[in-house]
């Protein structure tokens, strides 16, 4: 929800042309409405300052073209940014502590366009505690799969979805689990994104040549137990990370892809044969997040026959265990109509849908036979993974999310 009176602050520091409380106050405006991302936008007649809040972009602000100068010098001087170079794009980092003493560090990115130069800055709250399974939604099918990972810490466990899926904050859940004083865990990544005890966390940077490649060949020196790699974007750090994985250390790291089965031809299309993958991943799962529906203007509706039919259909034959089925005989949905408690978006705070491929002898000779992705799926099924979709869907007919949530998954 928009604080107000942040937002007059905001207007009143752009009449003034307080450069330094200008950025104060944007700054604040965004942690204050859980933002991930601010974009400050230089146009033909002013500057658009947009805020992403709960994956979604809001136009909040703008301010005139004659102060963006001014602006941009500030921030990349809190940056460390180079004031005079405008003609490329850098990348930095900022420290910031909001009024209310929290600690947060924001990471930021300049790019010149025809009207001067954007400014990208993404958030991360240092304070922000690790969810455990129950927070995280993780019910049924998906926890049962994560307390086998628990269990049986060996092999390659990948998380896989898109930027700002919640990919990490899962990663860390697990390790939370898995942190125990006679546990070694080592973590590599870009940036460190969490702050826990009894790790050894270590960042990468690509500029002087320290590579997740490089992090994890270090790591393997460093007697590790358990390891994190932020991303495998690369062949060589799949190598690497299969390597360990046979010699009997266990790896988490996140992919880029579009579901678990999918994630298996990314690997292979990075070169790695078949019968290394099923030597060493055990776990693949994605996830995505969904907006949920603001409490307090929910309203339900009746769908039209057709949603009706779609939704029987997918949900049919899911175990009766993950949800009550019966809701599906006098099938009612629910969407937000819009109250200033949600600034008249009828949605507030996101949550995450996931689905857990764990291998076993089927899947396994399946990803050997070179089998198609939907084939690697529909066996996971047979034995009891809930797809993203079908998750998405439960949340709706549940009343946590709208049916057009359940589109995007």
């Amino acid at each position: 929800m928009m604080n107000k009176e942040s937002l007059v602050k905001l207007q009143e520091a752009i009449l003034a042309g307080n450069i330094p409380q200008i950025v104060k106050s944007i700054l604040q405006l965004a942690l204050e409405m859980g933002t991930s991302d601010i974009h400050i936008e230089p146009g033909e007649h002013s500057v658009r300052n947009r805020f992403r809040v709960d994956g979604e972009l809001r136009e909040i602000i703008e301010y005139p073209r004659n102060i963006h100068p001014a602006v941009v010098s500030r921030i990349k001087i809190m940056a460390n940014l180079k004031i005079d170079e405008q003609r490329r794009p850098q990348d930095g980092r900022l420290q910031m502590t909001t009024d209310d003493r929290k600690e947060m560090e924001l990471r930021v990115s300049t790019l010149p366009t025809v009207g001067g130069e954007k400014i990208c800055m993404r958030l991360q709250d240092k304070n922000k505690s690790i969810p455990n399974f129950e927070q995280l939604g993780l019910t049924g099918h998906n926890r049962r799969a994560l307390d086998e990972v628990i269990k049986n810490p060996n092999q390659i466990m990948l998380v896989t979805g898109p930027t700002g899926s919640g990919k990490t904050t899962t990663l860390y859940s697990v390790l939370a689990c898995l942190n125990k004083p006679n546990i070694n865990i080592m973590t590599i990544e870009d940036p460190v994104e969490y702050g826990m005890a009894g790790l050894s966390q270590s960042q990468v940077k690509p500029d002087i040549g320290y590579t997740f490649a490089d992090g994890l060949r270090c790591a393997l020196r460093q007697d590790p137990d358990i390891i994190m790699v932020g991303e495998i974007r690369d062949q060589e750090t799949i190598e690497i990370a299969i390597k360990a994985a046979l010699t009997g250390h266990m790896v988490l790291s996140t992919i880029h892809t579009n579901s678990a089965a999918a994630t298996v031809t990314r690997i292979v299309d990075m070169g790695i044969p078949p019968f290394k993958i099923t030597s060493a991943v055990s776990t693949i799962e994605a996830q995505r997040l969904a907006r949920r529906i603001c409490p307090n203007c929910k309203e339900e509706y009746k769908p039209d026959g057709k949603i009706q039919e779609d939704i029987y259909n997918k949900l049919k034959n899911v175990d009766p265990s993950e949800f009550d089925k019966s809701k599906l005989d006098n099938l009612v949905l629910y969407r937000g109509k819009g109250c200033p408690e949600c600034d008249g978006t009828g949605s507030r705070g996101r949550m995450g849908i996931y689905e857990i491929m764990r291998f076993d002898r089927d899947i396994e000779k399946l990803i050997l036979a070179g089998a198609h992705d939907y084939e690697i799926e529909e066996c996971s099924v047979s034995k009891g993974m809930v797809t993203l979709n079908q998750w998405a869907l439960i949340h709706a007919v549940n009343g946590a999310i709208t049916i057009e949530e359940t589109y995007k998954s």
